[in-house]
């Protein structure tokens, strides 16, 4: 899959200052994650599994106080 063929959105969680935006996109089972300042820079390629696991872990608040 190409990444530019992806239908990319921003995180809710994203400000609209122009920092800390985030874009996900998914298809054939997996998540792709950009930043969205920098879309050539590169993309985290994730399987659905793996998402999910991140985002219930972000749910309980277990990277809560990390930087």
């Amino acid at each position: 899959m190409r990444t530019t063929d992806l239908r990319w959105w921003k995180s809710s969680r994203s400000s609209n200052a122009g920092t800390n935006c985030v874009e996900v996109a998914t298809a054939d089972d997996t998540w792709y994650v950009r930043d969205s300042k920098d879309p050539e820079r590169g993309v985290l390629t994730v399987h659905s599994g793996q998402w999910r696991r991140f985002l219930s872990q972000i749910r309980s608040g277990a990277f809560t106080g990390h930087v």
